[in-house]
């Protein structure tokens, strides 16, 4: 097949690597608008699942991936000026410009056309000219998406909290958040490596905070030197860094969940961020991505002679696996939107709680009792199904109400 992918993030080029080994025949190419080493984005987060479905699709590309890797196992909390640690399941963090050049770089020893500063403005542009099968792998403001939104039956909901994305030369071992009580109410940071030389901070706040902080119209120095103040002890005196804006007010912005009821049409497939998004919160994004690759591939692996049963049965797939990632995200989003429920609690408790927030049932339990019944659970296997049972009927008959 003739292929042209539409965006060359980490599901457009990992697509093409698993395409080009299944049937080395086909032409692919992957037009990216940017300049090759330039990227959005500080590190991104998987865990040791995602790593063996790579080593399954592709070998190599996983081994390089996994070298490039930074791994931790614990997480960390400061809650005002308290530490607490919970242990926890093995993460991975990798810089966002370190995975793409691996897997560009894989793409392009297979075969791969890989054009850098190369834009596909729309479904009509002559770069897809006779291209069996383009695929939309052009992020959560897809052109192609956007040609025909009502087809896709996209929609977007937009989070309450503002958010910020940014960097520092403090290398964390652990997934690492910090919870900072100001006159203005909560705002907080969550930290992980990506490097030996680099970590990923998101800080977060409500909206009532980031404006009685100032933090809406203050220039980009200004906004880090007081981050920087605000998290001093996670820190450890290293500084933020941002996008290099000087007086320009700093890039905060608000979540958007993209969800969409058609993932094709006609030769033209949606993928990654184009087709869904899921709040940050819950590191799962580039995961998603790169599962909806795997998926794509062995759906076109499994119907070579039918593409659109192949395209039908991919979209029908990810929209059932998805699913219970939505929910967590949706949940997650949620719970630090309603973070002052949960900051009375002793850290340890609230820390605890923090790793629950995925559970439809603790929005309409009290904290402290969710808390005891938590920890009863993990002894009593009659209370854990329960607690199974009742979380899901409890949010529908809210919803109902």
């Amino acid at each position: 097949m003739k292929i042209a992918v539409v965006g060359g993030g980490p599901a457009g080029l990992y697509l093409s690597v698993l395409l080009k080994r299944q049937d080395p025949t086909h032409e692919i190419t992957v037009y990216e608008r940017n300049a090759a080493g330039s990227t959005y984005g500080w590190g991104v987060t998987y865990w040791a699942g995602l790593l063996d479905r790579l080593r399954a699709g592709d070998p190599e590309s996983a081994a390089a991936v996994a070298d490039a890797s930074v791994t931790w196992t614990d997480g960390l909390a400061i809650v005002r000026e308290e530490r607490t640690v919970h242990r926890g399941d093995a993460g991975f963090g990798i810089g966002r410009r370190r995975m793409l050049g691996l897997l560009a770089d894989r793409a392009a020893a297979l075969g791969v056309d890989v054009r850098h500063e190369h834009p596909v403005d729309g479904p009509d542009a002559p770069e897809l000219d006779g291209a069996d099968l383009v695929v939309a792998a052009d992020g959560v403001h897809s052109a192609l998406r956007e040609a025909h939104p009502g087809h896709y039956g996209t929609a977007f909901t937009t989070g309450r909290n503002p958010y910020i994305w940014l960097g520092t030369t403090k290398v964390f071992d652990s997934f690492s958040f910090a919870f900072k009580e100001t006159d203005h109410g909560w705002i907080w940071c969550y930290a992980y490596g990506f490097s030996g030389e680099r970590s990923t901070c998101v800080v977060e706040c409500a909206p009532d905070t980031w404006t009685g902080l100032g933090l809406d119209t203050m220039g980009e120095g200004d906004c880090l030197a007081l981050l920087e103040k605000l998290f001093h002890d996670l820190l450890d005196g290293h500084p933020l860094i941002g996008r290099d804006r000087g007086t320009e007010p700093a890039q905060w912005l608000r979540f958007r969940t993209l969800t969409t009821r058609t993932w094709h049409r006609g030769t033209t497939v949606l993928l990654g961020d184009a087709a869904h998004t899921t709040h940050y919160s819950i590191g799962a994004g580039t995961t998603l991505a790169l599962e909806d690759a795997l998926a794509l591939a062995a759906a076109l692996r499994a119907h070579p002679d039918d593409l659109e049963t192949a395209l039908t049965t991919y979209g029908k797939r990810r929209r059932a696996e998805l699913l219970s990632a939505q929910s967590a995200a949706r949940l997650s989003a949620r719970w630090y939107e309603n973070l002052p429920r949960y900051m009375d609690l002793e850290p340890e408790r609230m820390f605890a709680l923090l790793g629950q927030r995925h559970s439809p049932l603790l929005p309409y339990v009290p904290p402290q009792l969710y808390y005891r019944l938590d920890r009863a659970a993990g002894r009593l296997e009659a209370l854990r199904r329960l607690k199974r049972w009742l979380g899901p009927r409890v949010a529908r008959a809210v919803h109902r109400g």
